[in-house]
């Protein structure tokens, strides 16, 4: 007897999900009428007999009305996240516009919050419902082989920021992120316009992509402008398996004792890197911007109100929730599309930790 043909047969022929397919089959999601249409001509020559051949009867009658999305299709999109997403957080009002355009469109909102047992486990919340689920949002989920294990589940996976791209397997996912070389490309030329050109960089660059992506900016802006990065006045670790921001500020007053001397300004990985920094070189009794300037990255509402008040580089909430909104829902209308990397743009902001009396958005 010959061996059952399954969807998932169908799927390695034609080169798509499992996911794909099933949807096609069943007709139980939103797919582009090519795609359902090779999937189930697919299933024909295949001989696949577990569904109703009245779906293909329908395949060549252009005046068919289009069949109705089942009451039943998941309607529910769920937040990962393995940190605690505060209000100085950058996706804290993007993750607000991305819930108010979800619930425009009928999709319901849940929050996981994942523990560090569950990504060493690789286990999902104990609350977290796949039957339920539309489709998945991360944010600040940084762990590769967790992310990969979201990857596998069949659910479409968006990634607001990820793991550093190169350093191990592609994330089969969509990526969001804020344009972060742009504008350091740009701080770097002001800067050597007023004569700073010994420019030092802090951050973990490997502690996600727009770290990474931060610090290559970094590295570019250095070169275009004809300049050497100084290594010494670049603290791109941290090591110590204590994460609390003391811990932090005690590292970087440790490394900054030991440099032979000070940059002219110090970029920074994102504005707590650039927090953090501040307080070490208070204790030290290096003034800003009297003894050396500072740039972070993200606009904290921290770096409003700090003294001195931070240059930094903002990210523009509103256009990273739409977009978000417009990655994950088009990705669960066709699951087959090419896997998209997405860049919003950012604004630069000049303020008091770079000699600057009045603040001045650059866009």
């Amino acid at each position: 007897m010959a061996e059952r043909v399954t969807i998932q047969d169908i799927a390695d022929a034609l080169g798509l999900s499992r996911n794909t397919v099933s949807k096609a089959i069943n007709n139980t999601g939103i797919l582009a009428d090519a795609t359902r249409e090779k999937i189930l001509k697919k299933a024909i020559d295949m001989k696949y007999k577990q569904f109703s051949y009245a779906t293909i009867a329908g395949l060549n009658d252009k005046t068919a009305e289009p069949a109705p999305v089942p009451a039943s299709m998941p309607m529910e999109i769920a937040l990962f996240s393995i940190g605690c997403i505060g209000n100085s957080h950058f996706s804290s009002s993007m993750l607000d516009d991305f819930q108010r355009e979800l619930s425009q469109l009928g999709y319901s909102f849940t929050v996981h919050r994942i523990h560090r047992e569950d990504v060493d486990a690789l286990r999902l919340p104990s609350h977290y419902n796949k039957e339920k689920t539309a489709g998945i949002i991360c944010v600040e989920m940084f762990d590769r082989k967790y992310s990969n294990m979201l990857c596998s589940l069949g659910t479409p996976v968006l990634f607001v920021d990820s793991p550093v791209i190169g350093t191990g397997d592609t994330l089969q996912a969509d990526c969001l992120y804020m344009e972060n070389k742009a504008n350091i490309r740009s701080f770097v030329r002001e800067m050597v316009s007023r004569g700073k050109k010994r420019i030092g960089f802090i951050g973990e660059y490997l502690h996600c992509q727009s770290f990474f992506e931060r610090y290559m900016g970094y590295r570019e802006a250095l070169t275009l402008s004809g300049l050497s990065c100084p290594e010494e006045c670049c603290i791109t670790d941290n090591k110590t398996d204590d994460l609390s921001d003391e811990a932090y500020q005690k590292y970087l007053a440790s490394r900054i004792e030991n440099m032979h001397s000070l940059p002219d300004i110090f970029i920074c990985a994102n504005d707590f890197v650039a927090l953090d920094l501040l307080q070490a070189l208070k204790k030290l009794g290096i003034m800003v911007p009297e003894d050396v300037w500072l740039c972070g990255f993200d606009d904290s509402p921290e770096s409003k109100v700090t003294t001195p008040s931070l240059t930094t580089i903002h990210i523009h909430s509103q256009i990273m929730g739409f977009s978000a909104v417009y990655l994950l829902i088009s990705r669960i209308k066709e699951p087959s599309l090419n896997y998209r990397i997405m860049h919003t743009e950012t604004s630069l902001i000049y303020r008091e930790s770079t000699a600057d009396q009045t603040e001045r958005r650059m866009t």
